[in-house]
């Protein structure tokens, strides 16, 4: 695990930002508006707006990312959005890593509500979303065709 680590999000790792979230997307469903808008736009559509993306580093070289992007909402302070991980590295518990840091993050940023939006053809996904914590909700209208589930976390 010495060569794992969880970095802040720069410029120079836009590019695999974008790649590896595009390969699950595109692996189970299509992708959609929102995700060009993040995607191609991180910096404005989440950093600029007080959101956080991390980057999972294998060997420095970047193989998973998390966002948070802050929403307006009365409960929620941000979306847990845009978690992918290179299917090599699936099974060794660095999605469980990358997710519980991006958690971390939101407490270091002041939340106490996040929220993620995702489908129930993710099972390991879901399951890990569970074992972090996360809880069915309903309160929002999706953005998203794919989103068929909502779940959300208390913290701090």
């Amino acid at each position: 695990m010495e060569s794992f680590k969880i970095v802040n999000y720069e410029t120079k790792y836009k590019s695999a930002f974008r790649s590896i979230n595009e390969a699950w997307i595109r692996q189970y469903f299509k992708i959609e508006p929102s995700d060009q808008k993040a995607l191609i736009h991180p910096k404005e559509y989440i950093l600029d707006k007080g959101g956080a993306i991390l980057i999972a580093l294998y060997e420095d070289q970047p193989i998973g990312a998390c966002a948070l992007i802050k929403i307006d909402h009365p409960k929620y302070d941000f979306e847990l959005a845009k978690m992918g991980l290179d299917p090599a590295y699936h099974g060794r518990g660095f999605g469980q890593k990358i997710c519980q840091a991006t958690i971390d993050k939101a407490v270091e940023l002041g939340a106490t509500w996040i929220y993620l939006e995702s489908n129930t053809v993710l099972k390991p996904a879901i399951e890990l979303y569970k074992k972090l914590g996360f809880e069915k909700i309903e309160d929002f209208e999706s953005p998203y065709e794919r989103c068929n589930i909502q779940m959300g976390l208390k913290i701090g």
